[in-house]
């Protein structure tokens, strides 16, 4: 794992008939979050019912969460998510810097520091028992 990136797994309960005006709004959210740079993932899953939904998102470094937190995004559209949708659940798992963990805390986000696993591995090098 990357000590520097951060990830983030949200679920939210998507109210009664709103579903098409929580759709709309991802679809939205997904188009802004496409050119931030340093983001490097924003998935959404589906449950079969459209009642319940999974984001994860995953950041290269702590800049990047800023820069999403301080986004359009962030600012008008997740706030818009909110009346169709209630957040269940909000884990981010890295080592976001200061201001961004009070920002995500205001969320209510619970925060799990990085803490060990395995190590970075390059493209294009290996690693044997012989080296």
């Amino acid at each position: 794992m990357n000590s520097e990136r951060i990830h983030f797994l949200i679920d939210l309960a998507i109210h009664e008939g709103k579903f098409d005006d929580f759709a709309i709004t991802a679809k939205s959210m997904i188009a802004g979050t496409a050119g931030e740079a340093g983001a490097l993932e924003y998935e959404w899953f589906l449950s079969k019912d459209n009642s319940s939904c999974r984001l994860l998102e995953s950041y290269a470094n702590p800049a990047a969460v800023q820069a999403h937190l301080s986004s359009t995004v962030v600012r008008e559209l997740v706030p818009k998510l909110l009346a169709f949708a209630t957040i269940s659940r909000f884990e981010v798992y890295g080592n976001p810097d200061e201001p961004s963990a009070a920002g995500l805390l205001a969320f209510g986000a619970q925060i799990y520091r990085h803490w060990q696993g395995l190590p970075s591995q390059q493209s294009g090098t290996s690693s044997t028992a012989a080296d």
